[in-house]
């Protein structure tokens, strides 16, 4: 029944065997459930390192409120809830996002063989994190394409043109980068920096040709599909926890406003949506048979009861989306293309709708929208604290029993 490769296991391994040797305990006490899960303590205090380290190369420092913003920054999403729910658990989450993390932040400083090794270790955890190995390379072409397209624009004119319109800048950008991959230079550029991301490519799909598919253990119930909501259930996640950023008066009229003025492109797109999730909405059978996570009840007591409300939604998820994009706007076009197109091939493929497969590219997305003023900041870490809070004392007090079975049941994520 276990679908992940045992990097988990072979750390836990690396801690508890020295803990034998040094303390002379017994393998009954450096194996049990308690030892286990400190190792995922300790990947949590990696991780709180990594985060403060990436703010730090992300972010800008030329504000003098910067530092308290980093560090806020930081311990926000150190306790971000369905990461840091399970960092108390003996799951893969905490260890998936430090090898993760500490491959992005190499590729930021420039050490690509280092950070593939540390993808390849984030691959270990989690199969899935290869597109994120995929993603620190697209950071560097994305870097590469920016600064090949700012040299474009200034041999046209001295400086940037105005924008006129989606379409046209649209049209310009897929010209730019046909004529781009044309150029054996550029390519031969491209490879040198990113040939150890390539080599890890090709090793995945060595495992991927070997093992007979992505997935290994119990296949039947891991079944890639085309499942286009998982975007717009992306989307409403990352919203939700980033409603101080993303949600205010100001940000819905800037958005009516635009869809008024757009009206044509957002009513097609609006189509679109309601096609996809007409057609490709899926309800995995551990969805709706396991009471012990919230979005079994989200599901049953929201979408199964109500046909009509994922259709209603769909305003909702276009907002979200467009809101997720504009905070984005700081960074090019080519990072954002990076971005979205690995989001895309990380989580739509999965049928089942799990909260924890949205947790990596939270942080990702988190950790590269500007630092938000201090009051949001705040807001932000009280109320991830609030819903800790609420997390864990239903899991700790309101324990339950299913009938066929006398183990006790909790509420998680």
């Amino acid at each position: 029944m276990i679908t992940t490769l045992p990097g988990l296991y072979l750390v836990s391994v690396g801690v508890v065997k020295p803990a034998i040797w040094i303390f002379g305990w017994s393998e009954h006490v450096v194996c049990s459930i308690g030892m286990l899960r400190f190792v995922n303590l300790l990947f949590s205090v990696g991780n709180f390192y990594l985060l403060y380290l990436l703010f730090r190369k992300v972010q800008p420092r030329n504000k003098a409120a910067s530092s308290i913003q980093r560090v806020l920054s930081t311990l926000t999403l150190a306790v971000f809830p369905t990461l840091y729910f399970f960092n108390f658990l003996y799951y893969t989450e905490a260890g998936s996002m430090f090898f993760t993390l500490f491959a992005y932040l190499m590729c930021l400083y420039g050490n690509h063989k280092t950070s593939a090794f540390l993808g390849f270790c984030g691959f270990m955890f989690r199969q899935t994190n290869i597109i994120w190995a995929v993603f620190c390379a697209g950071n560097v072409i994305a870097q590469k394409l920016t600064e090949a397209w700012k040299t474009e624009l200034q041999k046209k004119e001295d400086r940037l043109p105005p924008i006129k319109g989606p379409f046209v800048t649209f049209r310009k950008i897929l010209q730019f980068l046909l004529a781009y991959s044309m150029s054996f230079k550029n390519l031969s550029v491209l490879f040198r920096l990113t040939w150890p991301y390539i080599l890890l490519g090709f090793l995945f799909c060595a495992f991927v040709v070997v093992n007979g598919g992505i997935v290994i253990g119990d296949r039947s119930s891991h079944e890639a599909c085309l499942h286009f909501p998982q975007l717009f259930y992306f989307f409403s996640f990352t919203l939700f926890f980033s409603f101080p950023h993303l949600l205010s008066p100001g940000k819905i009229k800037t958005f009516l406003s635009l869809v008024w003025k757009r009206r044509i492109l957002f009513f097609v797109v609006t189509l679109v949506s309601v096609f996809l999730v007409w057609k490709f909405t899926y309800a995995h059978k551990y969805l709706l048979a396991d009471n012990r996570h919230y979005t079994f009840y989200v599901w049953k007591r929201v979408f199964q009861r109500y046909e009509i409300v994922k259709y209603l939604l769909v305003p909702a998820y276009i907002f979200a989306g467009w809101s997720i994009a504009d905070s984005l706007k700081s960074k090019s076009v080519f990072w954002n293309l990076m971005f979205f197109i690995c989001l895309f091939i990380v989580i739509v493929p999965q049928k089942l709708l799990e909260f924890r497969y949205f947790i990596l590219p939270y942080v990702i997305y988190r950790l590269n929208i500007p630092l938000p003023p201090t009051s949001r900041l705040v807001c932000e870490l009280s109320c991830y604290a609030i819903v800790n809070f609420i997390t864990f004392y239903l899991f700790l007090n309101k324990t339950f029993q299913w009938p066929n079975s006398q183990d006790i049941q909790r509420f998680m994520w």
